[in-house]
């Protein structure tokens, strides 16, 4: 078990008995990362709202997720100083309040800082992650992480289509007065649940986001597993950014309630990460990885076939493509859940630091695959999504088999 932090002072090891509450984890992590994603489906209807220009609407869709990437840099390092158990409750509390202001706010001016801080909130998901690592056996870490990163998973799959759903029934408001609920009661819950928890460090809150960089570049394991995830997370937006463009043309014709229920199949991918944790427990997260990019390259495979093949039955197409999406959920949950479990072996006195890293540099990934989505759509479509795709997770195995760190936990 681990001891650098204690549940009374510092230095006191922590409890068998205080394990980490995984279900209310993998809930909490599930509701607030559609905070990110889901609101990318209502701008049009916010943006109406409050009067703004199409050119306002994109930004209203990036601000949110600005927030969250600044938040993961200079928010998430506190775990390393700050009592751990108070800051969760601090930035749920938070969360929930940027809800609430949002469905009241009266102009553009008042939203979009809300939306930031929102987004920045939300980075609370990545203190979560090294708090149950340190709550939970080595032996027990690996399914833990993959339980979580399931709901992480299923969160962003399905935060757009209950976005829509609510938006449909209630208007854009309903979706953050959701969020500001559930937000207050899980904030509720763990203020109950959590055990504190304090960092066992003296570095200044100056020292500790300078350490950043040192953590990438002494980390070997720490700065391969960041880039493969980022990779892979590139592959993962590629498909999901243009799959809307395939289903809702010719020859399926897919209405939003269609493709709403394709993202649901898709979220399915999620159930394989606590298998790839238990994997990784027992010393296979190698070989769990070398799974997950031939996977992911093969998801691909199906996904060309599925949106080119059009002689096929449609219902026969529709079966390819939610089969690609479920491959490919599966290849990038892998890849991702392997490098949560080698990377909450590192340092255990920078977890918050070193989740801040990798989680950051993969969305940067994310950012790029998204970006680079929509030059392929236009420059070969289809066809150039899939093949662009493939060669992420080409790439990722690649970089998994020259950069090999002396690391046992890499062999």
């Amino acid at each position: 078990m681990d001891t650098e932090f204690s549940t009374a002072t510092v230095g006191q090891p922590i409890a068998v008995a205080q394990r980490a509450p995984v279900v209310l984890f993998t809930i909490t992590v599930a509701v607030l990362i559609t905070n990110l994603f889901g609101p990318q489906t209502l701008v049009g209807l916010m943006a109406s709202s409050f009067g703004l220009s199409t050119a306002a609407s994109g930004t209203m869709a990036m601000i949110a997720t600005i927030g969250y990437s600044v938040g993961l840099f200079f928010v998430v390092p506190l775990a390393d100083l700050v009592e751990n158990r108070r800051l969760i409750i601090w930035m749920l509390t938070s969360a929930s309040l940027c809800a609430i202001g949002v469905v009241l706010a009266p102009n553009a001016m008042v939203l979009f800082p809300l939306l930031f801080v929102l987004g920045a909130s939300c980075t609370v998901i990545q203190i979560l992650m090294p708090t149950a690592a340190a709550m939970t056996e080595p032996a027990h870490r690996g399914r833990v992480l993959g339980d979580i990163m399931s709901g992480l998973m299923v969160g962003i799959l399905l935060s757009r289509p209950a976005a829509s759903f609510l938006a449909g029934i209630w208007g854009w408001k309903s979706f953050f007065a959701a969020s500001a609920i559930c937000s207050a009661l899980l904030c509720a819950t763990l203020a109950i649940g959590l055990p504190v928890r304090r960092p066992a460090t003296n570095l200044t809150y100056g020292t500790l986001i300078g350490s950043l960089w040192e953590l990438i570049w002494n980390e070997p394991v720490l700065l391969k597993r960041s880039i493969m995830a980022a990779i892979v997370m590139a592959a993962f937006n590629l498909f999901w950014t243009s799959i809307v463009f395939v289903l809702g043309t010719a020859p399926f014709h897919l209405k939003q309630h269609g493709i709403a229920i394709f993202a649901l199949v898709g979220a399915g991918g999620a159930v394989v990460t606590p298998l790839v944790g238990r994997m990784a427990d027992k010393g296979m997260g190698q070989r769990a990885t070398n799974i997950a990019h031939v996977v992911l390259i093969v998801g691909f495979g199906a996904a060309a076939i599925g949106g080119l093949v059009f002689p096929l039955p449609i219902y026969l197409l529709l079966g390819l493509l939610g089969l690609s999406a479920v491959t490919l959920d599966v290849g990038v949950l892998g890849n991702q859940t392997v490098g949560r479990y080698m990377i909450n072996l590192l340092r255990p006195e920078a977890r918050g630091r070193i989740n801040a890293i990798y989680v950051g540099i993969f969305f940067l990934g994310g950012a790029i695959g998204s970006t680079a989505a929509g030059m392929l759509w236009t420059t070969g479509g289809w066809a150039a999504i899939c093949l662009g795709g493939a060669v992420c997770g080409l790439l990722s195995f690649i970089v998994d088999c020259v950069f090999r760190p002396g690391n046992p936990l890499e062999k």
